[in-house]
This record gives C-alpha cells, structure tokens and sequence, in this order.
C-alpha cells in the first residue's frame, strides 16, 4: 500500500493484527525510524491501564515506533505531541470547533471520545531508546457496546455521514505529528503544551480526577511545564501527574 509519508518517515500496513502495539513491539527497525504501523482490524486492542479497546470495521488502529533517546519525562510529552496531531488531523476531517482535548490523552468531538493514544517506552539506563504511541480513532460509527464508559464513544461518520479511508488518515496524521514534533524538538515543550491547552476541554471548569488512591475536584488550571495537570482544589493547588479525569 502506498501511502505519502514525511520524508524519512516509513509504514507497513496489515490487513488484520492482534494489535498493532504488539507489532510494534516486534517491530525490528528493518524500515527505520520512525515507522508507522497500520491495521485494517484488530482482534484484542487495548487502551490505557490495560483496558480493551474496540475497533470495528473501518476504524483507524496505528501504532508509531520511535527512537527519541531522551529522559522518560520527555518521552512522555509526545502524549501531547500525538493529541495535538490528531486534533489537527480531525479537524480536516469535522468541524475543528466541535474538537477538544481531554488530559491525558483523549480527543473528544461533540464532548464524545473520538480517539485515543497509548504510550509504551522501554530504555536502558536514564533514556528512552524506544517510544510506541499507539492511536485509535473512531473514523466510522463508534462502537455501540460499550458498557460503564466515562465518555460515550462517537465517530466521525456518526457526525458526517462519512468515514475516511484509514490510510487518507494516515498520510494527514502522519504529517501533523511529524509537524508538531519538529516544534518540540525546536522550539521545546511549552509552545506543545500552549496549543494543546489552547483546545483543552473543560479548562478553568470544575472537575474529578480518580487516581487509584483518591478522587480529588478542583478547577482545571491547565499544565505544568512536565504536562502535569493542575487543580486548584478547597486544599489549594495540586499537581496531579496520572489520573483518569470525569466531568
């Protein structure tokens, strides 16, 4: 399958895969870095903490394997990198005033999630040799058996009627990201951080953030240089570093 890439940017394509992060992790860099893993289905996807992730027919399901060679707090703002990214993406795709950004890592349309990313790292020493960010988007209908979901999932074509071809999306998000990471590695995490934040759900409202050990509300102050999320709560300001986030 061609698809138009950046320059130095490779991909392979699969008709079917168990996940594509699981390709990713086999992935043994024959086609360089970084390198775009797409799947026309999946048969046990996975999300954030382990959970399942669904993806029906025509769904875009991607893995994309890197190489950063940087700290783990620095791996982990290309969370924000690929959030960014696939706003712009969607927003070729659907009205960009019906997008917004949920901390970590969600992208809602029409306060519905429309997409998701994962992080995987793994490294020796005090850096990451090799980072996978793993993306889902709804591109068709969102799946409709989705039970106990903090938010409803949505699609792209629940919204337009249409659903773009994945690897059409693929060539756009591909592009967005390679855009958005040249700004991290240019200009640094704070002009990332500023245009996420500028498209950031729910910002200066109150919210609920679960973290495991406690539910903290408080008003969503944005982020901290490291991509924290902050909360200014009845107890003052808390930095909260993971968290599933509820409105």
């Amino acid at each position: 399958m061609q698809i138009n890439l950046p320059p130095g940017v490779s991909a392979s394509f699969y008709a079917q895969a168990r996940s594509t992060m699981d390709l990713a992790r086999s992935y043994d860099g024959a086609q360089g870095f970084p390198h775009w893993i797409l799947a026309a289905s999946q048969t046990q996807a996975r999300g954030r903490q382990g959970r399942s992730w669904l993806s029906p027919a025509g769904a875009f399901a991607a893995s994309l394997v890197m190489q950063p060679f940087c700290p783990p707090a620095q791996a982990a703002q290309r969370s924000f990198v690929a959030a960014c990214a696939l706003r712009r993406a969607l927003s070729r795709v659907v009205e960009p005033e019906a997008l917004a950004q949920k901390w970590p890592n969600d992208v809602l349309l029409n306060g519905g999630k429309v997409a998701g990313i994962l992080l995987e790292s793994s490294g020796s020493g005090q850096l990451v040799d090799r980072l996978t960010i793993g993306i889902g988007v709804n591109l068709g209908h969102a799946p409709r058996d989705v039970a106990h979901a903090s938010f409803q999932p949505i699609g792209v074509a629940d919204v337009t009627g249409q659903s773009p071809a994945p690897e059409a999306f693929l060539a756009i998000l591909a592009a967005e990201f390679a855009a958005v990471d040249d700004v991290l590695q240019q200009q640094g995490f704070c002009e990332v951080r500023a245009e996420w934040t500028a498209h950031a759900a729910r910002l200066g409202e109150n919210i609920t953030a679960r973290t495991g050990r406690e539910e903290i509300t408080g008003r969503f102050e944005g982020l901290d240089a490291q991509g924290n999320l902050l909360l200014l709560t009845a107890g003052g300001k808390r930095v909260i570093p993971a968290a599933d986030i509820y409105f």
